[in-house]
């Protein structure tokens, strides 16, 4: 495959990602936090059969399935139902950019675990990327601690799975890291991800499904962002200018709340969009810092 045509494959991955706050906040005003969580998994695990495929899992190694599994299904359920709990849409948003900590927590996971070198530049991204949360949820009055703290304790479940999703997520990306072996169990780790919502879903009475076009479009594009976000990432690291991707990927948080503020008709006032470049440039200069170095 041309190079310029992988990495523009691994770029609509970038875009698809960036979509998946608004899509699963949509659909679960329809068919419930956890049934809404437990389709789109289903979903995007037929996708991932037809698209990445199932590898042989007894070559694999042992520990990578097992942490990698356990890993992966907990961030996806706290990323889902994060989402799906959340008492609006304009919470929802807060919520994808809490989880969005996830690059500068991977980037220090690898520098605490894995032997990443870095330079001073780490210090001062990390700390910018969480005063940028202190000022996503201090609302129309920006870094405001007492109105941060307010905000979270309207729905601390939300936030709380938001922030333990990010940790979990940096610690999924170091553990497999170091044992997966160049192993890719991503189909089964979906698939294991359904088992786990739908069985929490029947013992813990998700409640009724409403349906509806609308809601099964939403379906169907959540379904499509996550299994074709994931093989479409996958052909453009194999393949393509994996620094650009890498570089494109810090912008996430910014490009999800656009199109989760456009999905979900949420005004966003300029403190938001402070505290998300905040986040997005707190990331970078980790990134940078980590180059630098290596470099």
């Amino acid at each position: 495959m041309p190079h310029r045509t992988a990495t523009l494959i691994g770029l609509i991955a970038v875009v698809l990602w960036a979509s998946i706050v608004g899509l699963i906040r949509s659909v679960s005003d329809g068919l419930g936090a956890t049934g809404g969580a437990a389709m789109i998994y289903t979903a995007a695990s037929v996708l991932l059969v037809f698209t990445v495929g199932m590898q042989g899992l007894r070559g694999m190694p042992r520990r990578y399935l097992f942490w990698g599994s356990l890993l992966f299904v907990g961030y996806e359920l706290c990323l889902s139902l994060s989402i799906g709990y959340a008492h609006t849409g304009q919470q929802a948003i807060e919520v994808g950019m809490v989880n969005y900590l996830w690059p500068t927590f991977t980037l220090l996971a690898a520098i605490a675990f894995n032997g990443q070198r870095a330079n001073w530049l780490v210090a001062p991204g990390a700390l910018v990327s969480m005063l940028g949360i202190v000022q996503v949820l201090g609302g129309d009055r920006g870094v405001d601690p007492v109105g941060m703290w307010a905000n979270v304790q309207d729905n601390p479940l939300s936030y709380g799975l938001a922030f333990a999703g990010a940790v979990i997520w940096a610690a999924y990306c170091a553990v497999t890291a170091r044992i997966a072996r160049g192993s890719n169990a991503i189909t089964l780790f979906f698939m294991l991800t359904a088992l786990a919502l739908w069985a929490k879903y029947l013992l813990g009475g998700g409640g009724a499904m409403h349906w509806s076009w609308s809601t099964a479009v939403y379906l169907a594009l959540a379904a499509c962002a996550m299994g074709f976000g994931y093989a479409a990432w996958n052909v453009g690291i194999l393949h393509g200018n994996v620094t650009l991707l890498a570089g494109a990927s810090y912008f996430i948080p910014v490009l999800s709340a656009a199109l989760a503020a456009a999905m979900l008709r949420v005004p966003l006032a300029a403190p938001f969009w402070i505290g998300a470049f905040m986040v997005c440039g707190g990331a970078i200069l980790c990134w940078v810092g980590t180059r630098a170095r290596t470099a």
